[in-house]
């Protein structure tokens, strides 16, 4: 097949978009926590995603993509992005790379969640590296590089496991290990600026257009529904979140933007496979689940700082579990259990299972292997100071 310039055009675009959400990781996280610590939240996001780009190249490709080991992990016959050429069937196998490298960037971004505030970043450096080589990489594989789970006919149209359900279970086990900062539950630690984070939101909700619809890997149909599926499903969470925390208090703009992302994080693996209308239900389920998974997590004392996983974990799991649900043949090929397919449900259900299980406990042993080595948080006078100074020597006035 020749290559499209059409279709390559088009993901280029999204590829760009989807580059985008990894600053605007930074900023809707840096936005949450105190003034003494933005400049590191954001800092981290773009560390995470110069690590990952060097890691995608020399070898998290080939882990993801190359040639299939029993059904875990890729060979490594693109090592170096050896045999990864300017040619490919529709666009450039390139083109794939990269466009799968800002996907990987963006979710390691994401699992600075469960340290924000108290994360040494030479360790940050270790772990992310070690993780994205360890979980994400397994996990893309299993999905779309010929893996156990897209064998078994498990549908992840753009990540709920692969992107969300292994960051978010990552910052839960994270935030186990490093323990909750200095002070929380005894003073305030509400977030410091807002329009930041309704700033990052705001670049999230765009450039996720380009995560899913890009998915799709062809400017068609497919693409188009996708991209207005994943805007309807956020919709529907900014509102169900928004009237969640309205019944309890006041109607807040961190909610609205936050049942946003739930909603997008639900749609994400569906988004090839169901229709407006199931999307509405999606999203909106999805806000008012992430919104008591936040109030659970906060019940229990645990300090998982940002809430990556009630929003990213538990909506990238109801979202994975959505799709054995609502999946619609006449969108993207399969029916889900509305249609009469018991059998896409329970796939969709193990698939959503295991992959939650291996990225929480093998992200546990790996924070705990960084920690024991050379230890994963900061001292208590550099949390104390904020890590803007500690780790970075800079402040700001913002």
């Amino acid at each position: 097949m020749a290559l499209d310039t059409g279709d390559t055009a088009f993901i280029i675009i999204c590829t760009a978009l989807v580059m985008l959400m990894t600053p605007g990781v930074g900023l809707f996280y840096g936005g949450m926590v105190r003034k003494k610590n933005i400049i590191s939240m954001i800092a981290m996001s773009f560390i995470a995603f110069a690590i990952v780009s060097i890691q995608w190249v020399l070898f998290g490709y080939s882990l993801s993509f190359g040639t299939d080991i029993g059904g875990f992990i890729g060979g490594l016959n693109f090592l170096g992005l050896q045999g990864v050429g300017l040619d490919g069937e529709g666009i450039p196998d390139m083109l794939f790379m990269v466009f799968q490298l800002v996907f990987a960037g963006v979710t390691l971004a994401i699992l600075t969640s469960g340290v924000a505030g108290r994360i040494k970043l030479s360790s940050f450096i270790v772990l992310g590296l070690l993780w994205t080589t360890l979980v994400y990489d397994p996990l893309a594989h299993w999905a779309w590089g010929g893996g156990w789970a897209g064998e078994l006919g498990a549908l992840d149209f753009a990540g709920g496991t692969v992107v969300h359900i292994s960051s978010g279970f990552g910052a839960l086990a994270l935030a186990m290990v490093i323990g909750n900062r200095a002070g929380f539950g005894k003073y305030s630690m509400e977030a410091e600026n807002i329009s930041t984070t309704l700033l990052g939101g705001a670049l999230l909700w765009f450039g996720w257009f380009g995560f899913n619809a890009g998915s799709a890997l062809a400017a068609d149909g497919l693409a188009v529904n996708a991209l207005v599926v994943t805007n309807i499903s956020a919709a529907a969470g900014a509102i169900t979140w928004m009237l969640a925390a309205w019944i309890k208090g006041k109607p807040s703009s961190l909610g609205m933007i936050s049942g946003a992302v739930a909603g997008l994080v639900a749609i994400t693996p569906a988004s090839g496979f169901v229709g407006p209308m199931s999307a509405i239900l999606i999203g909106g389920f999805a806000g008012v689940l992430c919104f008591s998974a936040l109030l659970f997590r906060e019940r229990r004392g645990l300090d998982e700082s940002l809430d990556a996983w009630a929003v990213h974990g538990m909506g990238g799991f109801w979202g994975a579990i959505a799709t054995g649900i609502f999946a619609s043949a006449a969108i993207g090929g399969v029916d889900g259990l509305i249609y009469g397919n018991v059998n896409q449900f329970l796939i969709q259900v193990l698939d959503a299972s295991v992959a939650m299980i291996y990225a929480f406990v093998v992200t546990f042993i790996l924070a705990k292997i960084v920690d024991k080595v050379m230890g994963l948080r900061v001292t208590e006078e550099e949390e104390y100071v904020g890590l803007d100074i500690s780790q970075h020597g800079e402040s700001t006035t913002a």
